[in-house]
């Protein structure tokens, strides 16, 4: 029989364990929000990648337009997802179609602030995707207008469909009597993302058109329009390779469980593997069918390869992986031929990068997941499992198809969906915000190689006489030079590279 002090000393340590279980739960979820906020500070840093790509992408005469709607992507996203986001997304109790609380973030405790954070920069990316397939035509108010509806309204409903424990997604098929059950498979948004922003984008760009003289008129033979700035894509894929190891390794959604730290490490393995074999089959696939080794396609095939991963990038082996890659390239190719066949105008190819990627993901970890994919186990299980992969890959197309429709065809309906053609000819950088990326006044290296004096920036010389008359920007002009002090004066020499005779001139 236990003496006194040996029960005092028995409680003492029971009381120890019980306040050094408490340190270490806590120590547990201090370390799980550090990950979260990590990874989410990393993939937030992927808009960045995103208005690098598209700034590129465009002519210089669009450029700022195309960057204040990148940079607004995550303000208005952020508005919109603390509103009404969240709360449809994951307020609780909510039912198998949204959520119904947290409105505006109230009564949300603490301990949900990382997982906010991070489910909303989710929220951001798969708006983001939008604005490049509408680069240089569509209006800046649609765009403040659709940026908010999709944050805060189409995707939520999606991210609660797979990623909340209710949605219906996530609470699966049933056969055989109960017996066999299987839950859409989607662990980082090929699905969620991808495909919901792929939708809404191909929606969008067909309700807008393409550019003005992107398909010839009589043959309907696509013309190329190239962007102004290889280095700023290759700078934007850089930043998005990057953003895409947090994006996939990130959604284990914590790191101090059992094995966590092996899960999150294959998940970005697969992310690398899957994106190199993308990027490298596209670049084959390209020169065999054009004369030239591609560096925008290849980047494009880099960014479809990551997007097919999402689905299943945690538990796919490494050869997995790169069989996903592969597939993906050839989904991305495909896509970007479709669309040009539609006569659909997108930019960037955010169409055939994102939906195209995101349904092979989906479709592709039902056959490559190796606890149970049809590759490994030819049996009504694995069955079950690609007829679910594909309910979903369906039914998040078509909610975002039909609620793109609805949000882009009113927009279209009310006449402000595109911008005037005089805007899209010349650029909407200078008469939208007056911040010309490019003006030429900017130019040059400050001194006269002969004498060392200051150079005259070009706006405080113009006079009226340089100013091309409108007879100089008829269909076929015959132009006469100016001259000026006895010297021939080339009008194109006059007009900025936004589209606009530079300040101080009247409009070309």
């Amino acid at each position: 029989m236990a003496t006194p002090g040996e029960l005092e000393a028995l409680l003492n340590i029971t009381q120890e364990l019980d306040g050094l279980k408490t340190s270490v739960a806590a120590t547990n979820a201090s370390v799980d929000a550090f990950f979260l906020c990590t990874m989410a500070i990393v993939i937030y840093f992927m808009q960045c990648g995103f208005a690098f790509l598209e700034a590129g992408a465009v002519r210089s005469k669009h450029t700022t337009n195309i960057l204040i709607k990148n940079i607004l992507d995550s303000f208005i996203g952020c508005i919109a997802y603390y509103i009404f986001g969240w709360a449809l997304a994951f307020g609780e109790p909510g039912n198998a179609f949204c959520g119904n609380s947290f409105w505006a973030m109230a009564q949300l405790s603490d301990s949900k602030l990382p997982l906010w954070f991070f489910q909303f920069v989710f929220a951001a990316t798969s708006a983001t995707i939008v604005s490049g397939a509408l680069a240089e035509r569509c209006d800046f108010i649609a765009y403040v207008v659709y940026s908010f509806l999709l944050t805060g309204f189409v995707y939520p409903i999606v991210s609660h469909w797979a990623w909340n424990p209710i949605g219906w997604l996530a609470v699966g098929l049933t056969a055989q009597n109960g017996t066999l059950v299987s839950h859409y498979k989607d662990f980082a948004g090929s699905g969620v993302v991808h495909i919901t922003g792929g939708t809404a984008a191909l929606v969008a760009a067909a309700l807008l058109g393409p550019r003005i003289n992107r398909f010839d008129p009589e043959t309907g033979e696509s013309r190329a329009i190239p962007g102004h700035s290889v280095p700023l894509v290759s700078l934007g894929g850089f930043v998005l390779f990057f953003g895409f190891l947090a994006f996939n390794g990130g959604s284990q959604l914590h790191i101090q469980q059992a094995n966590d730290g092996a899960v999150v490490a294959n998940a970005m393995v697969n992310t690398v593997l899957s994106g190199s074999t993308g990027a490298f089959t596209t670049l084959l696939l390209t020169r065999l069918l054009r004369p030239h080794w591609s560096l925008l396609r290849t980047i494009n095939g880099g960014l479809a390869g990551m997007v097919a991963i999402c689905a299943g990038c945690n538990v796919l082996y490494p050869w997995g992986a790169c069989v996903m890659g592969f597939f993906a390239a050839g989904s991305y190719m495909a896509w970007s031929e479709l669309v040009l066949a539609m006569r659909i105008d997108d930019p960037v190819e955010a169409i055939a990068v994102h939906y195209g990627g995101g349904i092979w993901g989906v479709i592709g970890v039902a056959f490559l997941r190796r606890d149970r994919g049809i590759l490994f186990y030819w049996n009504t299980q694995s069955g079950l499992d690609l007829a679910m992969q594909l309910v979903g890959a369906l039914s998040i197309t078509a909610w975002s198809g039909v609620a793109s429709l609805i949000i882009f065809g009113a927009l279209r309906l009310l006449k402000v969906l595109r911008v005037p053609p005089e805007l899209e000819i010349k650029g909407m950088d200078y008469p939208k915000h007056g911040e010309m990326a490019y003006p030429l006044s900017a130019y040059g290296h400050g001194w006269k190689e002969d004498n060392a004096i200051p150079e005259i920036g070009f706006s405080e010389i113009v006079r009226p006489e340089l100013v091309i008359s409108r007879s100089h920007c008829s269909s076929k002009p015959a132009w006469q030079p100016d001259t000026v002090n006895g010297k021939t004066i080339d009008p194109s020499s006059h007009i900025g590279q936004n589209g606009y005779a530079n300040q101080g001139a009247d409009l070309i």
